[in-house]
């Protein structure tokens, strides 16, 4: 049998002694979970995870992810990720940082996906997320929406929707009384 609190004090003096510090700095059971996860991460193709504040900083990082198929294909979108210590128990924060045209979307970067609210539970994980996020862009929900124009026009003009998604895309262009910069991968 594995002995846990052996295993973390030999982590713990390992991080001490490649930091040169004497003591390590004691990491919360949030921190640890995502060390687990992003360790397991199942990055696709079109998927890459970027640290901007470094590698040390795991609680904030980044998601961008390039669609191959769908109304999405050939744009790349930037997602934050800000986890709090009482991970896995609180789900992570999650903002869209690429302006984008979608119904579950809004302009400011908020995203609509049920298991960052109400569905999110503690065996769900980063990789979870992920999959999902990468669902909303193959299959948006106009039922759900954020942006309640663009999921109106996916309902009643679903080719008009898809031709001003890739202009955006592509040129950038304004949509409604909104611009929307070229976001292309």
């Amino acid at each position: 049998m594995i002995k846990l609190f052996s295993v973390k004090e030999k982590q713990k003096k390992e991080a001490a002694a490649a930091n040169g510090l004497s003591k390590a700095v004691k990491q919360s059971a949030g921190e640890l979970r995502l060390q687990k996860d992003i360790s397991e991460l199942n990055l696709g193709k079109g998927v890459s995870l970027t640290f901007p504040e470094g590698k040390d900083k795991l609680l904030t990082f980044e998601i961008t992810i390039r669609p191959d198929e769908g109304t999405y294909k050939s744009g790349a979108f930037t997602f934050s990720f800000n986890i709090s210590t009482s991970y896995p128990h609180d789900a992570p924060k999650v903002k869209c940082k690429t302006k984008v045209y979608h119904p579950n979307i809004d302009l400011e970067g908020n995203v609509c996906l049920n298991i960052l609210r109400e569905d999110w539970k503690p065996v769900l994980s980063i990789n979870s997320v992920i999959y999902g996020l990468q669902f909303l862009f193959l299959d948006p929900n106009p039922e759900d929406p954020l942006n309640k124009e663009a999921a109106e026009m996916l309902q009643s003009n679903p080719r008009q929707f898809e031709h001003s998604v890739q202009m955006a895309i592509m040129r950038g262009s304004s949509i409604g009384t909104s611009y929307f910069p070229p976001c292309r991968g």
